[in-house]
């Protein structure tokens, strides 16, 4: 079985003093398991998702659903709301300067959520 297959079943790693951000082949591999999500190659390099809702209540709500994850995972995103029905959902390992295998196991978990 491959390795980031389940990726919305896996938990969130510690994040160790020497853990390193992932290659740039690491993050296209992962970026494959995570559907819509696009990757910024800003610095630091990060994922990103819109999603678009009825209304600001299921907006609101779907954040909230966001916020009930990370906490339970302990991996914060950055969340934006904009336009009144508009998310956009960011992820990024701010202690390692990139991207980590929890900011797509994140998105994975997010992606599941049903809007």
């Amino acid at each position: 079985m491959n390795i980031i297959s389940n990726l919305a079943e896996m938990e969130c790693e510690t994040i160790e003093e020497e853990t390193s951000p992932l290659s740039n082949n690491e993050e296209n591999q992962y970026l494959k398991k995570v559907d819509g999500w696009k990757l910024k190659k800003d610095d630091p390099h990060k994922i990103q998702k819109e999603f678009i809702f009825e209304n600001f209540k299921e907006a609101i709500e779907f954040v909230n659903k966001v916020a009930e994850i990370a906490q339970k995972q302990w991996h914060h995103p950055d969340i934006s709301i904009y336009g009144f029905n508009k998310t956009l959902i960011e992820f990024t390992t701010h202690e390692i300067g990139g991207l980590h295998k929890n900011d797509f196991i994140m998105a994975a978990k997010v992606n599941q959520i049903e809007i």
